[in-house]
C-alpha cells in the first residue's frame, strides 16, 4: 500500500498542478498588458493624428478650389466690365 501512496505523492504534481494566480502571475499579467499597451498605443496614436490632419488638408482643399473659381468668376467680369468700358462706350 506505500508502493501506491509514495507514486500517488510522486505523480501528485503532475497530475494536479497547484498553479494558482499568484503575485508572479499577476506581476507577468501586467507587464504584458503594459508592453502591449506600450507598442499598440502609438500606433493609434499616429493614426488619429493622420486622421485629423487629412481632415484639415480636405477642408483647406475644397476652400482653395471654391477660391479658385470664386476668382475665375471675378476675372470673366473684370474682363466684362473693361469690355464694356472700352469698346462699347467709344460706340456711342
Amino acid at each position: 500500500m506505500s508502493d501506491k501512496l509514495d507514486i500517488l505523492e510522486e505523480t501528485q504534481h503532475i497530475i494536479s498542478p497547484d498553479d494558482s494566480m499568484g503575485p508572479l502571475f499577476l506581476r507577468n499579467v501586467f507587464v504584458g498588458i503594459f508592453l502591449v499597451l506600450v507598442v499598440v498605443f502609438p500606433k493609434i496614436f499616429i493614426n488619429t493624428q493622420i486622421y485629423f490632419k487629412s481632415r484639415d488638408i480636405s477642408t483647406l482643399s475644397h476652400e482653395h478650389d471654391a477660391l479658385l473659381e470664386e476668382n475665375r468668376l471675378i476675372k470673366a467680369k473684370v474682363e466684362s466690365l473693361k469690355y464694356k468700358n472700352q469698346v462699347l462706350d467709344t460706340l456711342f
